[in-house]
């Protein structure tokens, strides 16, 4: 088996995973979900396309009652991927009013949809013909191209198919380099330029091979060159192929790197969550259950769980506010300063301090009050201080009673405790920093 055969075989598994991965979205998302759908037909179409190139396949099929009969295959199901991508530009757009204003590129894509689908059934309709009449079967062929070099039959079926293949290659390489252009986040200009960079690829395919072919009919290579040149163009393509399929897979990864991170939020969060809700069974919606249980509930979104637990987080530290102290505040970040010679942890430990005792203090009995003193808020939007609870949840888990009561005992005691101004870090102001 030779390299080319090798990554042949590699990137046909690199799209079927990315097809079998696209295709619950796809099968049962909503009616609305035409992008979805389109791209998994992509993924799909390309996937049993890059299958028959393979060798085994293709020596199968080639050698079965029907000559060359992997060409045939590859050339249909490309056809429908390249109608399923074209689709897919035109709904990645959305929805415009009716007889609002629609931006002149969407009108171009649209139009480009509208004429593919009926240029594909035509192209499959005259592929066929041409396959079974001017192309010269009478044995079958490995490497379609380099085989059939010269012969004006193939080059005839081969042309109608690379028009149709470089039009489709060039309209994509032109809408996705906009779409790179205007893309704000950075996933997505990064996954865009990718797929760009493919199309271009896949133009460059388009006009060497069809270059090639009609030069060959009136000049017949050499057997040596026309086998290096079909190599050369097809190490080409499965590089267009790696490129589209990692880049229109990156926003879905973010979108998993998303959910990752959300995961790991509730992990660190719940125990400090789970001890405030159980000093005040009041507050959450449902009573507090093991973190297992948390996890595996799915009936409400992880980004909305999250979002909620910081929200009955700060309303329970609000409500223990009553139970201490001013004193408790200087003390506790005294101790944390104690414990903590870094500054980096000893923001987040002061805070975990102070809950642990204000927890016991309200344990104990302690009669409700003026609110006491607290710092200001330490992030300024919801992921800055989901990142800063989960930093101070982390350092609540290394909290003992023991510690707790003595910090408590000190700030009751009137001990005359400086606040040493410990400020919250500059780092770790993003859910994603923290992960």
């Amino acid at each position: 088996m030779t390299p080319l055969d090798l990554a042949g075989y590699l990137i046909a598994a690199l799209m079927t995973a990315v097809a079998l991965w696209r295709m619950p979205a796809a099968l049962w998302g909503g009616e609305e979900d035409k992008r979805r759908r389109a791209l998994w037909g992509c993924y799909a179409g390309f996937a049993a396309a890059l299958w028959t190139k393979t060798q085994v396949v293709r020596v199968a099929l080639n050698h079965s009652a029907v000559t060359d009969l992997a060409v045939l295959i590859k050339h249909y199901t490309s056809t429908v991927a390249i109608l399923a991508i074209l689709s897919y530009i035109v709904a990645i757009y959305g929805q415009y009013p009716d007889g609002g204003a629609v931006p002149r590129h969407v009108r171009f894509a649209r139009s480009i949809q509208q004429v593919a689908a009926k240029a594909s059934i035509a192209t499959l309709i005259l592929l066929t013909v041409l396959f079974f009449t001017v192309v010269d079967r009478s044995s079958p062929s490995d490497r379609f191209i380099a085989d059939h070099a010269g012969q004006w039959g193939a080059t005839l079926y081969m042309s109608v198919f690379y028009l149709y293949l470089g039009a489709a290659s060039a309209v994509c390489a032109y809408q996705w380099a906009l779409a790179t252009a205007g893309a704000k986040l950075r996933h997505l200009r990064v996954g865009l330029g990718m797929m760009t960079f493919a199309m271009f690829i896949g133009v460059g395919y388009t006009v060497s091979r069809t270059l090639f072919l009609w030069v060959s009919v009136v000049d017949q290579p050499g057997e040596d060159f026309a086998l290096t040149f079909d190599e050369v163009t097809e190490a080409a393509q499965v590089v267009l192929f790696a490129f589209f399929a990692v880049g229109a897979s990156i926003p879905a990864f973010s979108k998993g790197h998303r959910r990752a991170r959300l995961w790991r939020a509730q992990v660190t969060l719940h125990g400090l969550w789970r001890e405030l809700m159980t000093a005040f069974p009041e507050q959450p919606f449902e009573p507090p259950a093991p973190l297992i249980r948390e996890l595996t509930r799915f009936d409400t979104p992880a980004d909305l769980r999250v979002d909620r637990w910081v929200a009955d987080i700060a309303d329970a530290v609000e409500k223990l506010r009553h139970y201490v102290p001013d004193a408790l505040l200087p003390a506790a970040k005294a101790a944390a300063a104690d414990d903590a010679p870094d500054r980096g942890r000893a923001g987040p430990l002061a805070d975990a301090y102070w809950i642990k005792a204000a927890v016991l203090a309200r344990r104990a009995g302690a009669s409700p009050s003026v609110a006491a003193a607290v710092d200001p808020q330490h992030a300024t939007d919801q992921d800055g201080e989901v990142a800063w609870l989960a930093r101070v949840s982390a350092a609540y888990r290394t909290v003992t009673d023991e510690r707790a009561r003595q910090v408590l005992d000190r700030a009751a005691a009137g001990a005359d405790v400086a606040p040493v101004g410990i400020p919250a870090p500059a780092t770790a102001t993003s859910l994603e920093e923290t992960s």
